[in-house]
């Protein structure tokens, strides 16, 4: 069964899917969320109550719209562009994410959303 969620920041909605993976399950089991977000280049981030290790294919570059928690900040991160420490065509968090997901349309309305921006993510209906 494909899992879809939605994730909303005042007037902006993304709608995102779920892969089939065991950071995926314990985010979808214990969604709704409601949090403050970071901003750290192309990338918001902010804390769940989800605890994860590292998967095996856990990765230290990912795609625009990839979804990832990273284990080291108990945190689910959001990629739509370049952080600080990406490297000419690259998008690379701080450190090694379970990409656990994907925003399944245009990533651009995330440069919208500010430091500190409520953010809500729930099943999609």
């Amino acid at each position: 069964m494909e899992r879809r969620i939605t994730i909303t920041s005042g007037s902006l909605h993304f709608d995102c899917m779920l892969y089939a993976t065991s950071t995926a399950e314990a985010i979808w089991n214990c969604l709704p969320l409601h949090a403050s977000v970071n901003t750290w280049g192309d990338e918001i981030y902010f804390k769940i109550p989800v605890q994860a290790e590292l998967e095996a294919d856990a990765r230290e570059v990912v795609q625009i719209g990839d979804m990832g928690y990273w284990p080291s900040g108990s945190a689910l991160c959001i990629f739509f562009g370049p952080t600080p420490v990406s490297r000419p065509g690259e998008i690379r968090p701080a450190s090694a994410v379970n990409v656990f997901g994907k925003v399944t349309g245009d990533t651009k309305g995330f440069k919208k959303i500010a430091d500190g921006s409520a953010i809500s993510i729930a099943k999609a209906l």
